[in-house]
């Protein structure tokens, strides 16, 4: 079974620096739509999100599930979810228990692979949505096709060299969809 990967900051919600107050939660304009166009097609949608504010004491893991639980209610506002969310709270610069290299912090697949385990996803037919490439490292790494965002980091991230290791180059969100849907990669 193949799923779409979505980062979370900059591709579902704005981004807002060190995001941990629900009512700062965003969605940037489109994006339910078009999760519920792939939820429409039955492919499962996956958010793998890097939380280092978690790690660097700028909230909590409470906080972090306030937040997630926020985001899904404003894409059920509009008839869309997300069947997953894996998030990464560590980082090396950390606090505490949290102060460690991870390989499912981004670039690393480790989010990936857990939700392939998790929902018997086919990652030679998924694909990932990042406005990093960071995001797209992790899924070249766990054999995924890409997108690449001009949303939220995307804007400046899109101009570096390293942007070409993305599958291809997207305004937003919507726009990755309809690219997904009109080359195949997600069946109607």
């Amino acid at each position: 079974m193949p799923a779409i990967f979505l980062d979370r900051d900059g591709v579902i919600n704005e981004e807002v620096h060190y995001l941990a107050k629900p009512e700062d939660m965003a969605l940037i304009p489109g994006v339910a739509q078009a999760i519920a166009r792939i939820n429409g097609a039955g492919v499962p949608v996956v958010v793998v999100t890097n939380q280092s504010g978690v790690a660097r004491g700028f909230l909590s893991e409470d906080q972090l599930h306030d937040l997630h639980v926020k985001m899904a209610q404003l894409l059920a506002d509009e008839g869309a979810s997300v069947q997953g969310i894996y998030y990464s709270p560590f980082h090396i610069d950390g606090v505490g228990n949290y102060q460690k290299e991870s390989t499912c912090r981004k670039p690393g697949p480790g989010m990936i692979f857990a939700a392939c385990e998790e929902f018997a996803i086919d990652r030679s037919e998924s694909v990932l949505v990042g406005d990093k490439i960071a995001d797209i490292r992790a899924g070249n790494a766990a054999g995924l096709k890409t997108v690449l965002v001009r949303t939220g980091h995307g804007a400046t991230e899109t101009r570096l060299p390293e942007a070409a290791e993305a599958g291809f180059i997207a305004d937003d969100l919507a726009a990755a969809v309809d690219q997904l849907f009109a080359s195949g990669v997600i069946a109607k």
